[in-house]
């Protein structure tokens, strides 16, 4: 039996977070912190995470969920970083979570004869070249216009002359974070979420741990380490800050995704189109397609940036310059926005798309390591490099990272499971989509939800509001896997918050209902927690409907903690 995050570990890892000394604190319950905590976990350190909010709650549950190298970094010549990306991804997709990453195609459409085919066809070599022999991503295929349109007879035959196809991979970030922090807190680690760091601890002139507030009782105490690891994201200059250092100078950069129904796109592949901020995707994301993303500077609050309706036109504007038939807002289910924590240049000047995707660990002052910058796809390359810096401080040997090697919880197991769908199925009464839907979020530990289903026949239901997911999902989320409010379980142990029109508002009710055993929550409670959904998700769809930055969160209002 794996461990799990649920209320009574919470209170244990609180216990533990007052009375022990670790080798590292990690600020930051999103990928980058969440792979901190694994790495140093299996070298044998100890190690506790702390989250303010929910875990991935930030820009690790708002990304566009793509397990890439980045093609046009290629393009930027940043060949070192395309290789490394190329590497990780081939890591997870064979090794380390084949059960949350899989291969996806992607076409590009030729708009001009002649001179882009062969350009465009090198830039796919040599990314199929840097992404090795891997038999899970096929290589780059060239299309004829005819053939691309009878694969894709949804875009317009007037916007291309030929095309492309080639394959990446996707996930679903949300999962894998939490994944991580499971397989972290599998390997020794302390962690605990909606804790929130109010300060820095110092001796002998170094950073020493920090101070740490409950966010759901309020209690307040220290918490000492050897070092602390600043892994914030758009956050990480909040933390410099107490420390009393100077800023790391992180340059957020908005991007928003829209959902619309797979059927309304008669498309058999991914796209990637140019733009003049970068690139666009049309991703298809289980039942709908995903299309995103802006490049956008921020220079507001890092907490909770709100998509609008000028970002939505942009995209609009820009996908349906390839399609046969245009969309409009009304076909869209779901749009969510989240921040890059890019690295700014000295200069600052530059445009956020032209900024570095590279990582950068810093120590300042001594015993606060930042790490900033970095791509969602070597989180675990970042991890990595960030112990070894740490390491270095701790004046003791300390093995190297053996993560590589570490399949995420879910993964062992998984390939066997897969070739088990017939016997799932029979065992639990579902569908074989059922099984499949299931063995794709959680691998092998789909013998834990099988098991609370046979206990409770009623959780093998689809939840109300948002059929795409088993009523069993949500109670695992809160009984397992660390859920602590309904927010949390449509969020991210779902994705009901962008994949329906009312953002998950008709589901609520049920969520609640069924995470009130795990958490302790009597009928008024679960009425408080069906309200506090309700008003944060009105707040977000004020927001949706204005045209600027300023203007939505303007109507947003102050911003509504959903739990």
């Amino acid at each position: 039996m794996t461990l799990r995050l649920d209320p009574q570990q919470r209170a244990a890892a609180l216990r533990r977070l007052r009375t022990e000394e670790f080798d590292i604190v990690v600020v930051g319950g999103g990928v980058t912190g969440a792979g901190v905590a694994l790495d140093a976990a299996t070298r044998g350190l100890s190690v506790a995470v702390v989250e303010r909010r929910d875990w991935a709650a930030g820009t690790s549950s708002r990304s566009s969920k793509l397990i890439h190298g980045g093609l046009r970094y290629l393009e930027q010549l940043n060949v070192g970083l395309v290789r490394e990306a190329l590497r990780e991804r081939g890591l997870l997709l064979e090794q380390l979570a084949p059960h949350l990453v899989r291969p996806v195609p992607f076409m590009y459409p030729l708009s001009r004869r002649y001179v882009e085919r062969p350009y465009v066809g090198a830039g796919l070599a040599l990314y199929d070249t840097l992404g090795g022999a891997r038999r899970a991503i096929p290589r780059h295929r060239h299309w004829s216009k005819r053939r691309a349109l009878q694969v894709n007879p949804g875009l317009d035959p007037d916007a291309l002359v030929g095309a492309v196809r080639y394959y990446d991979a996707q996930v679903d970030d949300a999962r894998h974070t939490l994944l991580l922090v499971r397989t972290a807190l599998d390997h020794g680690a302390v962690a605990a979420a909606r804790v929130e760091v109010t300060g820095l601890l110092h001796s002998v002139g170094r950073v020493a741990g920090v101070r740490v507030r409950d966010r759901l009782t309020g209690d307040e105490h220290a918490v000492r380490a050897r070092a602390v690891v600043n892994a914030t994201g758009p956050w990480s200059d909040q933390v410099q800050q107490l420390a009393g250092a100077s800023p790391v100078h992180v340059r957020p950069s908005k991007g928003i995704h829209f959902l619309v129904p797979r059927e309304r796109l008669d498309l058999r592949t991914g796209l990637i189109l140019r733009t003049e901020q970068s690139v666009l995707f049309v991703i298809p994301w289980q039942r709908y397609w995903m299309i995103g993303t802006t490049d956008t500077p921020w220079e507001h609050d890092v907490d909770e940036p709100p998509p609008h309706r000028g970002d939505v036109d942009y995209l609009l504007e820009r996908v349906n310059a390839v399609l046969a038939d245009p969309i409009t807002s009304a076909d869209i289910l779901g749009v969510f926005a989240g921040l890059r924590p890019l690295l700014a240049s000295d200069s600052g000047a530059e445009a956020t798309a032209t900024l570095s995707r590279e990582h950068r660990v810093d120590e300042s002052p001594p015993g606060l390591f930042s790490v900033t910058g970095g791509k969602y796809t070597t989180y675990r390359v970042i991890a990595r490099d960030t112990v070894d810096a740490v390491a270095a401080t701790l004046g003791r040997a300390v093995p190297g990272s053996c993560t590589e090697r570490v399949p995420l919880l879910g993964a062992a197991g998984y390939r066997a499971r897969v070739n088990e769908r017939a016997r799932l199925a029979r065992d639990t009464g579902l569908h074989r989509a059922w099984i499949d839907h299931l063995l794709g979020r959680y691998g092998d530990l789909i013998t834990e939800l099988v098991e609370l289903m046979a206990d409770q026949p009623e959780l093998a239901r689809p939840l109300p509001g948002a059929p795409g997911y088993l009523r069993v999902e949500a109670r695992y989320g809160a009984s397992h896997e660390g859920a602590l409010s309904v927010e949390d379980v449509l969020a991210r142990r779902t994705r009901a918050t962008f994949e329906t029109r009312d953002r998950g508002l008709e589901a609520a009710r049920a969520v609640a209902e069924l995470v009130a055993e795990p958490l302790g929550w009597d009928g008024t409670r679960v009425n408080e927690e069906v309200e506090r959904f309700r008003a944060f998700t009105e707040a977000a769809l004020r927001a949706e409907a204005q045209t600027t930055d300023a203007a939505a969160i303007a109507a947003r209002g102050p911003l509504v903690e959903p739990g």
